[in-house]
């Protein structure tokens, strides 16, 4: 009897069900019994022993379905060596259900906090599998995440709505992306959309650049201009003070403006004598059906690891890397964050045809 645990950690996206039916397809295809138990809403589950028996019918006709059918949980990594309020010991909790329940594997659908704390788990002897789910693409060791390409999607889908009104009315349009640390889906969906300026958090921009490249397009005609900002897009000024003084200038920004979106809007009205309006898609772009792209590569990832727990290979995040799944050791890719080199060839690319960065 093979006895499998699953979890979806963290903030939620399109393609975790299609990437647990990938998984379960795969085993129940095997020689082998397999029972799969599902834990409900995360590390949560996993931590107070809640969780369900699946069957085989629970992973028929999820392929399509956005979010998750087992509900997930922010569970923050440098909290998951604290007690919890009633003095639980966490990482104690969660080995008792895996051995209670004597399973033989653990997956964990997450990002990079959930796979620090998938690494934990595996350095204290259980048997993990990791797949890399995020919007964000920023999980190191694979080429992309699972999520990724559907959020661009819903991003650009909101940016290119976004130009007809703009050029009806000859505005400025701030449109705030998904990205606190890194800025890829703001980069995808602003080159797939023909964005004027983008700002991820990797650049930190110079508002005077900004402004001067809105008043360069208003001299050369056009009348009107789209800025993809991501949410954790930042200025030169705040990046270069020290870290203590940093987090001030950022908290002080948060009390006087709703988002880094309005803060850039407020400069270009303050400086650049634009009309400007602000569009923020939010959480839009985690929801919905996952798009074919998305589809296919959940399925190759969670059928991977599917294959590698009947092999008894565990420890492992499974990765695409070009173009094959491949398995990369979860004591490798925990605690790296993928970013946005500034000087990469899709920079260079998109600056080529006039892109403004801030920079």
């Amino acid at each position: 009897m093979l006895r499998v645990g699953m979890l979806t950690s963290g903030g939620d996206c399109q393609a975790l069900n299609a990437t647990m039916r990938g998984v379960a397809k795969t085993l129940y295809q095997s020689k082998e019994k397999v029972e799969i138990y599902g834990f409900l809403e995360g590390y949560r589950g996993l931590m107070y022993g809640n969780f369900r028996r699946m069957k085989p019918q629970d992973f028929s006709g999820i392929l399509t379905i956005g979010g998750t059918i087992l509900g997930t949980s922010r569970t923050p990594f440098k909290m998951i060596n604290e007690p919890d309020e009633n003095g639980l010991n966490k990482v104690e909790a969660m080995k008792k259900t895996y051995r209670d329940l004597n399973l033989d594997a653990l997956v964990v659908l997450g990002g990079n906090g959930s796979l620090k704390t998938a690494n934990l788990l595996a350095n204290e002897g259980l048997n993990v599998i990791g797949l890399p789910k995020t919007i964000d693409n920023d999980v190191w060791g694979t080429d992309v995440t699972f999520g990724f390409q559907s959020a661009i999607d819903v991003a650009t889908n909101a940016i290119d709505m976004i130009h007809t009104t703009a050029a009806s009315h000859g505005r400025v349009f701030v449109v705030e992306v998904m990205g606190h640390k890194v800025g890829w889906l703001t980069l995808y969906a602003g080159m797939a959309s023909g964005a004027d300026i983008i700002l991820i958090p990797e650049i930190p921009y110079d508002i005077n650049k900004v402004i001067g490249a809105l008043k360069e397009r208003t001299k050369a005609g056009k009348g009107f201009s789209i800025v993809a900002v991501a949410e954790g897009a930042i200025s030169k000024e705040v990046a270069d003070l020290p870290k203590k003084e940093k987090k001030a200038e950022l908290a002080a920004r948060a009390a006087k403006y709703p988002s880094v979106a309005y803060e850039v809007s407020a400069a270009i009205l303050e400086h650049g004598g634009q009309e400007v309006r602000v569009t923020v898609p939010g959480h839009m772009q985690r929801g919905g059906a996952p798009c074919a792209y998305d589809r296919v590569l959940s399925s190759r990832l969670g059928a991977a690891a599917g294959e590698l727990i009947l092999k008894r290979d565990f420890g492992h995040l499974v990765c695409m890397v070009n173009g094959e799944t491949t398995p990369v050791p979860l004591s490798e890719i925990a605690g790296k964050l993928k970013v946005i080199e500034p000087d990469c060839s899709m920079i260079r690319e998109a600056k080529a045809m006039g892109i403004c960065f801030g920079d």
